[in-house]
């Protein structure tokens, strides 16, 4: 592959990754989940902060950079959804490097940045704002840099995977089980360099590493040791298969159905997937069954004849997939759970680039026309790309179970708020939580003049007391709060606007 050709390459994947992550962006996901809308308007009112133990506790990195894209863009659905949308964009990008630097092959490096641009999974999360969009790219990028290191044996990409590892404790927290994944391979590199006679070199580079990943996860660990250890396990307790009645079978059924997800039955939540369907595109499925069987095969050739630095990039993989299908193996709700094991993405598509460039050579050796050749792997390509993005932009973002599982009633509520009128007191009644509510403030935000809109519960609707031009919405059409409302305010009148109430006092009704 010439230079030129290469770079043509390269700049396609990225452009198609763009492509599918940021156009249609404002629209599709058709809706808001309040999880995500909870992330935006904390970002407004509460930005950087390390840590928001509301709803089971998030780390505060994705909240931080919703702020500062609200403050350069201004508040809207774009430049909220536009932030997963960057994070996802340089996955694509970080994967590449990645496996180019373990295998050192820019045809495995180029199929694995491929099949993550192209992958429904990958491209779904990346348009939502979930803070776990942030692992994957923090993974690829820091074992990137560890693994430059090793092979240029500088400094300073350590010091850069020491510093980014430690920024992966502030995305998401599965990321605490990724420890594991490094120091297995510091592990073999520390019996390479045994062998080599470079221990010193070795100690000296893993420690700058290490001080790295120390120093800038320390604030976030000083949160939680000192008075918030509440915090650092969260919701960890009530789903777990260690809470169930017998939680070796129920880790056994768990890590089956992770297992599974990939090729046979994947997330039936249709927020996270179309529900059901595998996580992997079929061919890309086989692809990736054949990549780990070659990883598996590779790395215990490696390791028995204690070949460690052979053995390494093997190790790593197979080591990363199992550590990253723990988040969700380890639950019990919702299975499989695509979004809980998200950190296994890079792993999963090299793996896969492995095998699809085994098949490449197996068909290139068979084929002797380079014209029937190129024509098997044009189509693969292009139905590759073409059907999980029809997929995902037609079957599953025009679907009404998508909406639903979106929220559409409170969208719509939030849409209201957004396009009301000028001059109108504004009050929502709260119904359901606090959790629910965030998707209407989120939406209503992305408007002019509804920074003052004012959330009740219902015991406060006899508080209100205006004398000037309102709306006040209700999140559920209550028959009794409606009655307190018009006693009241008698001369009201309900509006209903798309199965909304709406109770609207004019000043002339006063």
């Amino acid at each position: 592959m010439n230079s030129k050709f290469f770079w043509i390459l390269l700049f396609a994947v990225m452009a198609l990754a763009s492509f599918a992550r940021i156009w249609q962006i404002d629209s599709i996901p058709p809706g808001l989940w309040p999880d995500e809308a909870l992330n935006g308007v904390q970002a407004i009112y509460e930005p950087g902060k390390i840590f928001y133990p509301e709803n089971q506790g998030r780390e505060g990195l994705m909240m931080l950079l919703n702020s500062l894209s609200f403050q350069s863009l201004g508040i809207s659905m774009f430049s909220f959804r536009l932030v997963p949308a960057i994070m996802g964009i340089l996955t694509v990008l970080g994967v590449f490097l990645l496996a180019f630097e373990l295998f050192r092959k820019k045809s495995l490096a180029l199929l694995a940045s491929f099949f993550v641009a192209v992958s429904f999974w990958h491209i779904n999360f990346s348009r939502i704002n979930f803070r776990a969009i942030i692992m994957p790219l923090v993974l690829s990028f820091s074992f990137y840099f560890l693994f430059l290191g090793i092979r240029k044996k500088n400094w300073q990409p350590f010091l850069l995977s020491g510093i980014i590892f430690g920024i992966g404790f502030y995305t998401y927290t599965p990321f605490r089980l990724a420890p594991a994944i490094l120091f297995l391979a510091l592990f073999l590199w520390w019996l390479a360099a045994r062998k080599e006679g470079s221990v010193k070199n070795f100690l000296q580079k893993s420690f700058l590493m290490l001080l790295a990943v120390f120093f800038t996860a320390l604030p976030i660990g000083l949160y939680f040791l000192f008075g918030h250890m509440q915090d650092f396990f969260g919701r960890t307790g009530g789903i777990s298969v260690f809470s169930q009645p017998n939680p070796f079978f129920a880790f056994l059924e768990s890590m089956a159905r992770h297992l599974a997800m990939f090729n046979i039955y994947g997330d039936p939540n249709m927020r996270h997937n179309y529900s059901g369907d595998p996580q992997l595109f079929w061919p890309v499925g086989l692809l990736f069954l054949i990549g780990f069987y070659l990883l598996s095969k590779k790395g215990w050739k490696a390791l028995k004849e204690k070949k460690w630095m052979e053995c390494l990039p093997y190790a790593t993989l197979f080591v990363w997939f199992f550590i990253m299908i723990l988040p969700g193996a380890l639950t019990y709700e919702g299975l499989p759970h695509s979004l809980r094991v998200i950190g296994v993405v890079p792993a999963v598509y090299i793996i896969a680039a492995l095998g699809g460039i085994f098949v490449f050579e197996k068909l290139k050796s068979k084929i002797k026309s380079k014209k029937i050749l190129a024509a098997i792997v044009i189509i693969f390509l292009a139905c590759s790309a073409f059907f999980p993005l029809y997929r995902y932009f037609y079957q599953w973002g025009q679907n009404p179970e998508t909406e639903n599982a979106f929220s559409k009633e409170l969208v719509l509520m939030g849409n209201y708020l957004k396009n009301s009128p000028f001059g109108y007191e504004k009050y929502v009644i709260i119904y359901g939580g606090d959790l629910p509510v965030q998707t209407v403030k989120m939406i209503a935000l992305t408007g002019k003049g509804n920074e003052g809109v004012k959330y009740l519960w219902p015991h406060s609707i006899d508080g209100i007391n205006t004398k000037n031009p309102a709306l006040i919405l209700m999140m559920e059409n209550n028959q009794n709060d409606l009655l307190r409302l018009i006693e009241k305010y008698p001369n009201g009148a309900l509006q209903v606007e798309n199965k909304l109430w709406i109770y609207k006092i004019n000043i002339n009704n006063l």
